[in-house]
């Protein structure tokens, strides 16, 4: 399964605050944040992760998150 999510993470000195959370997080398989891109997408690779799930993660992060339908 695969989720997108608009963000404000939108450096990589904010990936490197972001990514201990996503990659503690089990059942992501692959994450990454397109910064060039006005909404700064997060697409995540999950095998039993619901968007909530991970939407949970990045706000205890302190990022903003919102799912892409």
């Amino acid at each position: 399964m695969k989720y997108q999510f608009k963000t404000n993470i939108n450096c990589s000195g904010c990936i490197e605050k972001v990514k201990p959370h996503l990659d503690q997080q089990s059942g992501i398989s692959h994450w990454e944040v397109d910064t060039k891109q006005p909404d700064k997408i997060l697409t995540v690779e999950t095998e039993n992760l619901k968007d909530s799930d991970i939407i949970n993660v990045v706000k205890s992060a302190g990022y903003k998150i919102e799912p892409i339908h």
